[in-house]
């Protein structure tokens, strides 16, 4: 493992726009972002947030105005819509749509208004549906994508082309992080929009509250996944945004040696749902008996990340899956009462 340089490539006087602050990921990101010391006020800098009445990202002109007052020097691009296999077969034109927009405001204004660094966050769902495992950074449109998550795939892929492009056409320091599945605080519990672990969460609570004998969940329980606690998400980015420079030396590089401007960012390790269901029957108390519904979708049969490039630079997640679940039961019902 490689040690990061000494020198960060962000500031404490950096004004550090933060899109998507409210959700998941971008709450996570403002937090590591202000513990490590980032926009603060004393040395100049601030941690810039719009919520959506304050800018809607998918109109353009608001963005031009919002860059044009504020001036972000570092961006972090968090925001995006999202949801689960349900919510992507149900509205596939908004996941293409809504997301395309967001990203190409974000990216295009803050290359054309100067900020110094972006970093772009998509999705582990880039990749091939049957993608060697783990999966590595070049697998990147090496074959179909799974079909219950493409349009939101496509999407991610175009905003991380979007930022090599840039790159290479005009020297924008932009990077790109590709999370595998995150969960949380701040995590979506809604009823068909959520992701799985959330999903999960929110079934075996109810079931636990109200004595329900069993819980009837999706497919046959047998796909594997990978998970990423939102605040190791968060210590990643601001890593990467601190000591990653994909024109250094020593910065990682694809099979044919090429400096790579996306990275994997998981746990490095993986489970059956089936597994990840009991452990969430375990950690929320449920005894009853756990059903599947093999008439449902599986989506695809495993997605864990090869994150040994980010390993290479010197960071690694650190909050086991058991410790972050736990961790989430004392928040619950608070989260479920404010449910999105």
């Amino acid at each position: 493992m490689s040690s990061p340089s000494s020198a960060p490539l962000i500031h404490p006087s950096d004004r550090i726009y933060v899109a998507g602050h409210r959700g998941m990921a971008g709450s996570a990101i403002c937090r590591a972002l202000s513990a490590a010391g980032y926009g603060a006020a004393a040395a100049g800098g601030a941690l810039l947030c719009a919520s959506r009445q304050e800018l809607n990202l998918l109109d353009p002109g608001a963005v031009e105005q919002w860059f044009a007052a504020h001036q972000p020097t570092v961006v972090v691009l968090a925001a995006a819509k999202v949801g689960g296999i349900q919510a992507n077969a149900s509205y596939p034109a908004d996941f293409l749509l809504d997301n395309l927009k967001i990203q190409n405001h974000v990216i295009e204004t803050a290359w054309r208004h100067g900020s110094r660094r972006l970093l772009f966050l998509g999705s582990s769902c880039i990749y091939p549906k049957f993608a060697e495992q783990p999966i590595r950074e070049e697998a990147l449109l090496s074959g179909a994508l799974e079909p219950t998550n493409e349009w939101y795939a496509i999407a991610k892929i175009a905003g991380i082309q979007l930022c090599r492009a840039l790159r290479q056409q005009h020297g924008f320091d932009a990077i790109s992080l590709m999370p595998t599945n995150l969960y949380g605080p701040g995590d979506n519990y809604h009823p068909s929009h959520s992701h799985v672990i959330a999903a999960l969460i929110r079934r075996f609570y109810a079931a636990q509250q109200a004595g329900t004998p069993s819980v009837t969940c999706w497919g046959t329980g047998t796909p594997r996944r990978e998970f990423l606690h939102g605040d190791d998400l968060a210590a990643a980015a601001v890593f990467c945004l601190e000591h990653w420079d994909p024109s250094a030396a020593n910065a990682p590089k694809d099979d044919q040696g090429q400096a790579l401007q996306f990275l994997n960012v998981g746990s490095g390790s993986d489970l059956t749902i089936q597994e990840l269901a009991q452990l969430v029957a375990t950690t929320l108390n449920y005894q009853g008996e756990i059903r599947w519904d093999s008439s449902k979708p599986d989506g695809t049969p495993r997605k864990l990340l090869d994150v040994g490039k980010l390993r290479a630079l010197g960071w690694q997640a650190s909050i086991p899956l058991a410790e972050g679940l736990s961790a989430i039961k004392a928040t619950l019902p608070g989260a479920l009462a404010t449910q999105r």
